[in-house]
């Protein structure tokens, strides 16, 4: 049984926040989320988590005690321990074996020596990790995370993406939005999100597959040609695949693949 919307719509008044958005997730898969602010990422997971009633289409989901979700906003109880949290999730899930379960999930945090920390008093990276963990506590069928990355260092983010590989290693389907592009090569399947609507969805390899013509780097903008700033050099995107005067042949990634994407729907 896979999770997922089909012919997702989502309006708030009279904007809609999705158009059209289909999405499958498989059990032990991980499918990245991406797009920039108010593209519709956060709406496509609470719509996923049961807070979001949609305008139109079908959404497919487990009970709700089944799925685990984490908000853009680290939801931990700021008074309680980091063990009082979890076993706080755990009496509400009624999980049998909590203290195994604890230490399987605080182990690869670091959160196992702050066990007796107040919440309140952690790191945000660290209260971050908490809120993934309990969101875990119960064994989802279902994983959301909202962004749990954003704005934590490099090595938060390398733990917190320890547990969502354990998560989908479990059996999990886990779905995870995020503004770091890099990030989304850990995924199996990326879905990118223009203004509520689909932009690409499929494979990484898949995506780069995809681009059309040629990108290319120079190390100055180039006239006549769609171009954008990567670091302290220029791409430039050749539909046809036709040799730009000054630049050399780029090799492709999920960045350009995307933007290239967005210049082919801004064109048609």
């Amino acid at each position: 049984m896979t999770w997922g919307v089909a012919h997702l719509v989502v309006r708030y008044g009279t904007d809609a926040a999705l158009a059209g958005v289909d999405l499958d997730v498989a059990p032990g898969s991980i499918v990245a989320v991406v797009g920039a602010d108010a593209a519709g990422k956060t709406t496509l997971l609470r719509v996923l988590a049961g807070a979001v009633e949609p305008d139109r289409g079908q959404v497919r989901r487990p009970p709700r005690e089944r799925v685990g979700y984490v908000s853009g906003a680290a939801a931990v109880y700021v008074d309680l321990t980091v063990a009082e949290n979890l076993a706080f999730v755990a009496q509400a899930y009624r999980v049998d074996d909590r203290e195994r379960r604890a230490a399987q999930l605080l182990g690869p945090t670091g959160l196992a020596q702050a066990r007796q920390r107040v919440a309140g008093h952690l790191s945000g990276g660290m209260r971050q990790k908490l809120a993934v963990a309990m969101a875990m506590m119960h064994r989802p069928e279902l994983l959301l995370l909202d962004e749990p990355t954003t704005g934590l260092d490099p090595v938060s983010r390398i733990e917190i993406w320890r547990l969502v590989a354990a998560a989908a290693a479990g059996g999990a389907a886990v779905v995870v939005s995020s503004t770091y592009l890099e990030e989304a090569d850990r995924a199996s399947t990326v879905l990118a999100l223009d203004d509520g609507r689909v932009l690409l969805h499929g494979s990484p390899d898949d995506l780069l597959a995809s681009v059309p013509g040629l990108v290319f780097e120079a190390d100055a903008r180039l006239d006549g040609v769609a171009c954008w700033r990567r670091g302290r050099t220029w791409r430039a995107w050749s539909p046809d695949g036709r040799r730009l005067p000054g630049a050399r042949v780029a090799s492709v990634d999920l960045e350009d693949a995307l933007i290239v994407a967005a210049l082919r729907r801004e064109a048609a």
